[in-house]
This record gives C-alpha cells, structure tokens and sequence, in this order.
C-alpha cells in the first residue's frame, strides 16, 4: 500500500487541513486518509470514517483503539450519495479517494459534500478516470501484447464486461470534466482540478508480485480475479496456452501501464450556505 502514500499526501494537502477542525473521509476502507487526518487535526480536533461496509468500520474502528484516538473518531455508515446521518453544515472537511467510481449518482454525491461542509469549509478528492484506459486495444491485455492469443483474450475480456457491462458501470461514466461540472453544480464555485495521464513500460504493479498474485488480483473489488476469469472464459487446454503466453510477459514486465487520474479540491464559500 506504499504507493498510495502519495496520493493520501495530496488529499490531505489540498484539503489545507488544520488543528482543531473535523474531518469526514466518505468512504474511509482501511482508513488511509482518515488515520492520515488524525495527526493533523491534532488532540482538539475529528475524524469521521464514514463507509458502507460495517466490517471495514469495524477494522477501523479497532486501529483506532490500538492508537489510543478513539475519543477523536467517529463511524458512521452512510454512502456518499446520502449522508443523512449528518447535519448540515457539520464538517470543515471532506475526502474522498476512489469513491466516486463505485457511485452511480454522482450528482446527488457532490450536493451531499456540500450540505455537509461549514461554510468556508474544504473538500478533497481523488478519482480515477477509467475512461482514459478502456477499452483496450484488441491485441493488449492488462497492457500485455497478446496477439497471438487475441480470441482467448477477448474471451476473457467478456467475463470483466458481463460482470460489470460498460455501459451501466458507474466506473466508466465520467471523466475529470465532469467532475469539475458536477462541483459547480453543487454550489462549489473557486474550483481547482489537476489532471494526470500517463503510460509506461515495464510498471504494473503486479508484474513485481509475480504471476500467482496476478491471477489472485481483480481490477476493482467488484469484479473477478484473473484466475476466476480465466476459469470461466477458458477450457484447461486454452488456459495452459494463454498463461504460456502472458505469463513470462507479466514476470518480465513485458507491459505496459496506462492510467489517468484526476486530483479536485474545492472551498465552500460562506455566501453558498
């Protein structure tokens, strides 16, 4: 999880978050920005983890007792597209990281971060912008140069696409435009938002990890493992042929990365309460 201590940094810095102010991370997981907030808000200040997952917050919610904060914390179950659980006006701060793709109403998710904010209040996200990378050429998969084996892929390509169809995924609706669209609409009116593209060979995450963790890996949580995929798509004979092929590929790192995020921080301002 090293790699995403960057990407915690900059949430956090562009949330200009201060001693004494209370957090919300919607969506909080493991608690990577949340338990981040807690030194910077200091011994006067909150974090909320707010997640639609009992057992994450649960896991959370015993970190925090083995730091010694759980008089700073608070769980709340809620969804980003209805926080009702919470006043309005209740938050100086609001993060999200990797949410937003799981959210079919994402409209309705901004007016949600807005409500909640004080005014002068700050919000922090980060998103990746799927769009950017799917679909794939039919001669790569997972950046992997497959032409010899290019049916076999596609068969696999259509067990990912039957699980979670293109067209009604919430993962492939919107790109880092509409993000700044959909805070405008909110209410958010001094809107800043940074945009990353980039491709690389020979830096995938898995291919350090090795072919066995790459068939345990799925692109997203909702979705299946390589290895299920490959088990559904393909007989025993046409999976030996496609592991001989993209496994030295993978365990060489014979790939390519291809990937788009976007980074957007906004302020509250008094005179939208």
């Amino acid at each position: 999880m090293d790699f995403l201590a960057p990407v915690r940094d900059r949430v956090l810095g562009n949330a200009d978050l201060m001693g004494g102010e209370t957090l919300l991370d919607i969506g909080a997981g493991d608690g990577l920005i949340a338990f981040g907030a807690l030194e910077l808000v200091g011994e006067d200040g909150r974090v909320i983890f707010s997640d639609i997952s009992r057992k994450l917050l649960d896991h959370t919610r015993s970190l925090a007792g083995k730091l010694g904060a759980l008089d700073r914390c608070e769980f709340v179950r809620a969804s980003a597209d209805d926080l009702a659980v919470l006043e309005d006006a209740a938050v100086d701060v609001v993060t999200t990281r990797s949410v937003l793709i799981y959210v079919k109403d994402k409209r309705r998710a901004f007016e949600e971060f807005h409500r909640v904010l004080k005014p002068w209040g700050r919000l922090s996200i980060f998103e990746p912008i799927n769009n950017f990378t799917y679909p794939e050429p039919p001669h790569l998969f997972g950046g992997a140069d497959v032409t010899p084996v290019a049916d076999l892929a596609e068969r696999v390509k259509a067990v990912y696409a039957s699980r979670q169809p293109p067209e009604e995924s919430p993962m492939l609706d919107f790109d880092e435009r509409d993000l700044f669209d959909l805070a405008e609409r909110a209410g958010f009116e001094e809107i800043h938002l940074s945009y990353e593209a980039k491709t690389a060979p020979g830096n995938v995450e898995d291919d350090a990890r090795g072919w066995e963790t790459a068939l345990q890996s799925a692109p997203n949580p909702l979705a299946p493992t390589l290895g299920e995929a490959m088990a559904e798509a393909l007989t025993e004979d046409e999976s030996e042929r496609f592991t001989a092929h993209l496994r030295p590929l993978v365990e060489s790192g014979q790939r390519r990365s291809r990937d788009a995020v976007a980074y957007l921080w906004t302020v509250k301002r008094a005179e939208s309460s």
